[in-house]
């Protein structure tokens, strides 16, 4: 690693003007890429500001929604009662992320931020109709994921929180690399009264996605038996040295219907 300045800030208007002041300054809120990125020379900030000072945690039941504090770590959302009472597919997610380390050092904002093609809660996100806050602005998920590592955030933007819609049932699936626990596909499935949403995550060249025929043989027929053996396109899927794109578009169908039994 080479020497940076770190600021760890306790008001977001000053964490964003520093970031916004600064050559190239990047917020800080867990830390579980950005800092193994740092290290390997990848990424060479001149500033670090820490979120963690912030008051971005908490879990709130609001209703129609669950909204959670972007500084909750991925340990926070898979213990919280209010989840797992409420939207337990986001909790059994976040149980399944990386290792122990990880899940106590990583937060949803931070990963949704980050938007890695391979991680999990953008699977959620997407497949909930979620919203992200920032201390600017409310953007839904289809106007905030925009292509891998890529949102809709402006560069003093930043995550305050996220809400969830709450389904009538919904899980999540996901097939890892055993290294990693990344999920090389993973679906999030979620049955509302008007409409079923499949988001997948691991698999897409462009990032997390929704599947339009899975979701449109489950609005359908709500049943595993909807998704029928070779339903799933291998076009604009990845193909790397963990699976070809059509061993995902066979992981996709498979772990779809894993995630509707799941519902049942």
């Amino acid at each position: 690693m080479y020497s940076t300045k770190y600021v760890k800030a306790k008001d977001l208007s000053i964490a964003a003007s520093i970031v916004t002041d600064a050559e190239d300054g990047k917020f800080l809120a867990g830390g579980m890429t950005l800092i193994p990125t740092m290290k390997q020379r990848l990424a060479s900030p001149d500033c670090l500001v820490d979120l963690a000072g912030c008051g971005l945690t908490g879990i709130e039941d609001e209703g129609a929604t669950i909204r959670i504090g972007a500084m909750s770590r991925h340990v926070d959302v898979a213990e919280s009662a209010v989840i797992q009472r409420e939207i337990p597919a986001i909790a059994g997610l976040a149980s399944q992320i990386g290792d122990r380390q990880v899940r106590n050092r990583g937060t949803i904002g931070g990963s949704l931020a980050n938007n890695d093609p391979s991680a999990c809660y953008p699977s959620a996100l997407l497949g909930l109709g979620g919203t992200i806050h920032t201390q600017n602005r409310s953007i839904v998920a289809e106007d905030f994921l925009t292509g891998m590592f890529e949102t809709d955030l402006d560069e003093e933007e930043i995550i305050i929180a996220i809400s969830f819609p709450k389904p009538d049932k919904a899980a999540y699936v996901k097939f890892p690399n055993p290294a990693s626990r990344y999920a090389m596909v993973g679906v999030f499935v979620a049955k509302f009264p008007d409409e079923v949403r499949v988001a997948v995550t691991g698999a897409g060249e462009d990032g997390v996605f929704r599947a339009s025929n899975l979701e449109a043989a489950l609005n359908e027929n709500f049943n595993a038996e909807a998704i029928v053996d070779g339903s799933v396109s291998s076009d604009d899927l990845m193909s790397d040295i963990h699976a070809s794109a059509e061993y995902r578009a066979h992981l996709i169908g498979e772990m779809t219907r894993r995630a509707v039994v799941a519902c049942e």
